[in-house]
């Protein structure tokens, strides 16, 4: 499974009422970090197929998701499960990292 684009609108459906766990990526398009993790998080979509589902989230088109999670600063990455959170990490990181935070997460 590729990532999710995930919108104001779908968020509750998407991510809180997931049956899976989920990472949400908050980013923008300026973001260099957010360019740098993006191959990354595409590449642990489909090596974890069903198992969880990432989301992306584009906070200047989405406001209000990331305001009510009090995103600051960018990339900011929330595992979910059962509709609420369980994890968060603020920044980039090299794939290795992410695989194992979102391993230790779910």
């Amino acid at each position: 499974m590729a990532t999710v684009p995930v919108t104001d609108a779908t968020f509750e459906a998407e991510v809180l009422q997931s049956d899976v766990p989920v990472v949400v990526d908050f980013w923008a398009e300026w973001c260099g970090p957010c360019k740098m993790i993006g191959p990354a998080l595409e590449e642990l979509a489909v090596e974890y197929g069903d198992k969880v589902k990432i989301a992306k989230v584009n906070v200047d088109e989405n406001p209000n998701s990331p305001a009510q999670m009090g995103v600051r600063g960018i990339p900011a990455l929330f595992m979910f499960k059962d509709g609420q959170v369980v994890s968060n990490k603020v920044g980039a990181a090299p794939k290795a990292a992410l695989q194992s935070w979102i391993n230790e997460s779910i």
